[in-house]
């Protein structure tokens, strides 16, 4: 087991550093100079605009700046943000917990409703309830999340009133304690459901899909020949043995989430990481734009890793094959 998780970081690593490397050229190469969003939009002496230059290092060569981000990343130190005038680090963890608090309930139910919906639809195939999956799963796949977040908004915030349009509180009242807690879980129903409205439909159509195969092998027939009922024929037997692209779907949604919510949170003027991506790509902001690629690279390798390992406990024949192999 121990060989298997150091094979998987030393890939994770190699990978890490060359969407790095990659990340940095693409971002050098976008049109635009970043000294505008330092210097703003009024004029100034070329030498004060020369020295600027200089002192954020635009003036060295791409390979020489490169180097650079390299060692001052092993060291913890993501930049300077040119348009939000502190430190990238910062600005990022700063960020990352209204992304956090807005991806991980809404991947949390969306990955235990999505399982609970697929294992119960994939037993009655073409009967009510799995059309109604299957029309769901439809939906929540194809509908645009900013179609949907909009609609949303048109309908409960403003028509009915019921649910606060944008933001993480109310800027016109001042909460504590309980009412602060509510007040929040009121601002994030309307995105946490255009967010967690397509993650079930890819989950239970995965684990609909699964656990209907899963539901032709020989080990149920010598479940139920035991006597077993059905009830625990699926779901001591049957999911387990289905659960691996399942936790397949939910592991890279997870790792893509901290970044695919970019719709989302410009619907909603949500203050996380995809509203700080987009207004990073409006001031060619480019130590923020490495600094977010990094965390992105890093959560689907960290994410990509705690999944190898679950197939290693889920399914013995992964660790062994590896092992084997050797």
């Amino acid at each position: 087991m121990q060989s298997y998780l150091l094979s998987r970081i030393g890939w994770g690593l190699l990978i890490i550093l060359c969407i790095l490397v990659l990340n940095f050229l693409i971002v050098h190469m976008v049109p635009g100079d970043p000294l505008h969003a330092l210097l703003g939009d009024f004029p100034v002496p070329p030498e004060y605009a020369e020295q600027i230059r200089v002192e954020f290092g635009l003036d060295k060569p791409i390979a020489t700046q490169l180097g650079l981000y390299l060692l001052n990343l092993v060291q913890g130190n993501l930049g300077f943000s040119f348009a939000n005038r502190m430190p990238v680090l910062d600005l990022i963890v700063a960020r990352l917990g209204p992304t956090l608090l807005l991806m991980l309930p809404a991947l949390f139910f969306a990955a235990v409703l999505g399982i609970v919906m697929g294992v119960t639809a994939a037993p009655r195939a073409g009967s009510l309830q799995d059309s109604a999956l299957t029309a769901l799963s439809l939906f929540g796949y194809s509908v645009p999340i900013f179609w949907l977040g909009q609609m949303l908004v048109i309908v409960f915030a403003i028509h009915l009133g019921w649910l606060p349009a944008q933001g993480m509180k109310n800027m016109r009242d001042e909460y504590e304690g309980w009412d602060a807690v509510l007040s929040l879980m009121r601002h994030l129903v309307l995105p946490g459901f255009s967010v967690m409205i397509f993650y079930i439909a890819i989950v239970s159509r995965v684990a609909r899909a699964s656990v209907a195969e899963a539901l032709h092998h020989d080990y149920v027939l010598t479940a139920k020949a035991k006597g077993l009922s059905a009830r625990a024929i699926l779901w001591r037997h049957v999911l387990p043995n289905a659960m691996i692209p399942v936790v397949t779907v939910i592991g890279y949604n997870f790792g893509h989430s901290l970044t695919g919510a970019i719709l989302v949170e410009t619907v909603f003027a949500w203050p996380g990481i995809g509203s700080l991506f987009i207004t990073s790509i409006t001031n060619r902001d480019y130590p923020v734009l490495q600094g977010i690629f990094l965390l992105a690279a890093v959560s689907v390798v960290v994410i990509n890793i705690a999944t190898d390992l679950l197939y290693a406990l889920l399914d013995p024949r992964v660790r062994t094959s590896h092992e084997s192999r050797r």
